[in-house]
């Protein structure tokens, strides 16, 4: 996934908005955990990228994440799986998923247990950054 390199100034996310903020992305998909954080960057935002839920666990990084983009489908923990841990720690860390396997039931049934927002790849940049400034905002 490339990004055009405009993605701040088309969405109204100057570089000061995600100043300070540790986006945390887990995807077993190296091109997404290399392209992301370009983006995020890009845009202000602190990044650390993870190739599972498992070594994100152990890492250390869980108290100073603002964000969790997390894929969906991944080996071992998926990623609601991670979502659930978290919520049985009492994390309230805001969550927007990823899926390059989605249906139509997906979506609302993640929302419906507290994810900000799904996203189908390939997703726009303007779409996942507006998802995590939501998420944000929740914090």
């Amino acid at each position: 996934m490339s990004w055009n390199g405009k993605c701040c100034e088309r969405t109204g996310m100057g570089y000061e908005s995600g100043r300070g903020f540790l986006v945390t992305v887990i995807d077993d998909d190296q091109s997404m955990r290399e392209s992301l954080p370009d983006l995020l960057r890009e845009c202000g935002y602190e990044v650390e990228t993870f190739s599972s839920a498992e070594v994100f666990l152990a890492s250390g990084d869980l108290d100073r994440t603002k964000c969790l983009v997390l894929d969906v489908a991944m080996p071992g923990m998926s990623g609601p799986e991670l979502h659930r841990e978290l919520h049985r720690r009492g994390r309230s860390t805001p969550v927007v998923f990823i899926t390059a396997h989605g249906d139509d039931t997906m979506r609302p049934r993640l929302l419906e247990q507290g994810a900000v927002d799904c996203l189908f790849k390939p997703f726009s940049e303007t779409a996942l950054l507006a998802a995590i400034g939501s998420a944000l905002r929740m914090t």
